[in-house]
């Protein structure tokens, strides 16, 4: 279209646009081949397609939408293109998933690997850098699960497919509170002192984190201490 023929005051071609108006009952057919596609590469490239997603199913639903939805829109594209790409996604995403089934590297050089974020009550500060998750991420997460301080972690999974995993402490240990700091009212209700000094951040033991007169922590660096709490009885 030339730049001549644009004008915002022509409605119609921007709600009609420039097709014949009986394309739009052609996209109807369009529409339910595009849908029947859709449905059954999902039911072949397997069950995982309706749960949370690795990268090589993202990539594979991604491209799926992208080449298909040409033709519901375009009068001058076919359908048949989009099955013939259907079939080649569902090919390739085969073979992926029986060769990572079957080899542990290759899963984890195509779907990366997992991260351990809290280890014994303790941000692996270096893991969440390296995921790039913050602390008040890891902390909205521990607070959905009922979570209220560090010490009743004994590890915290960041998965692969982008999901946590989280393994309580059997024994509960004294640790960082993970609630808002405004508020206290709910953290008296909750928590009670422990006595002993950590981290204001990651929530190490300041005994076991001190060397010398530097005062920072060696786990995260930080110069911020508070004291450990666990739950009341």
């Amino acid at each position: 279209m030339k730049e001549y023929e644009i004008k915002l005051s022509d409605f119609y071609r921007m709600l009609i646009g420039e097709v014949p108006v009986h394309f739009y009952v052609e996209s109807l057919f369009r529409l339910g081949i595009i849908y029947l596609i859709l449905m059954v590469s999902m039911r072949l490239m397997g069950k995982r397609m309706s749960t949370q997603l690795s990268r090589n199913e993202m990539a594979a639903v991604v491209s799926l939408a992208a080449a298909i939805g040409v033709p519901l829109m375009n009068p001058e594209r076919g359908l048949l293109l989009s099955v013939v790409i259907a079939m080649v996604i569902i090919g390739f995403q085969f073979v992926i998933s029986k060769i990572a089934a079957a080899n542990e590297k290759f899963e984890s050089l195509t779907q990366d690997k997992y991260n351990m974020l809290v280890k014994d009550g303790i941000l692996n500060t270096s893991a969440m850098l390296k995921t790039r998750i913050s602390r008040d991420r890891v902390f909205a997460q521990l607070r959905s699960e009922g979570i209220s301080h560090l010490g009743m972690i004994k590890r915290l999974y960041f998965e692969a497919a982008g999901s946590f995993s989280i393994l309580k402490e059997p024994g509960e240990i004294a640790g960082l509170s993970i609630l808002p700091n405004w508020d206290k009212s709910l953290s008296s209700d909750l928590h009670e002192s422990a006595g002993t000094e950590i981290c204001g951040h990651c929530g190490a033991p300041r005994a076991a984190v001190v060397t010398g007169r530097d005062p920072s922590c060696n786990n995260c660096g930080r110069m911020q201490w508070t004291i450990a709490v666990k739950c009341r009885e």
